[in-house]
């Protein structure tokens, strides 16, 4: 069964800024919770373009994995789409669109599809996997105004 999360924020920067600070794979680990314990095992620094590969670990409860995405989509600086290839989904496909709403303002559009594994069985666990993908993505969007203001 799929499962979606659309998120929105807006921020006074222009467009090129905000998807710059993305075109840097390790700004990931900066807006991602410390509770995933998140690392790029992918040699750094990524140069971020269509087709490129990239490794993470992750620890869900406690439990470490890795986490394997493919960009099929890298059309800067509108947007790009990266699919999880190996890791705790069955299906992960996060679309980050970059909507330009004036020459110093970007509405950053995050929507994700997504599958847990062992369906049926693994539905079961959805109203916990929610909560969890919605604070990965609230955490996001405190984190990064302050990330991006601070580079100003």
């Amino acid at each position: 069964m799929w499962h979606s999360i659309r998120t929105e924020l807006t921020l006074d920067l222009p467009r090129e800024e905000v998807f710059a600070f993305f075109a840097y794979a390790e700004n990931l680990e900066k807006i991602t919770p410390d509770n995933l314990g998140f690392r790029i095992l992918t040699p750094l620094p990524i140069e971020m373009r269509q087709d490129v590969v990239i490794d993470y670990r992750i620890s869900l409860h406690g439990i470490p994995m890795r986490w394997r995405t493919l960009i099929p989509v890298w059309d800067p600086p509108h947007e790009f789409v990266d699919e999880q290839i190996k890791g705790p989904y069955k299906t992960w496909i996060h679309r980050h669109t970059f909507e330009e709403l004036g020459p110093r303002r970007t509405k950053i559009i995050d929507y994700v599809r997504y599958e847990l594994p062992f369906t049926p069985l693994g539905d079961i666990a959805y109203p916990l996997i929610k909560r969890q993908v919605e604070g990965i993505f609230r955490h996001r969007n405190e984190v990064i105004p302050k990330l991006l203001q601070a580079t100003e």
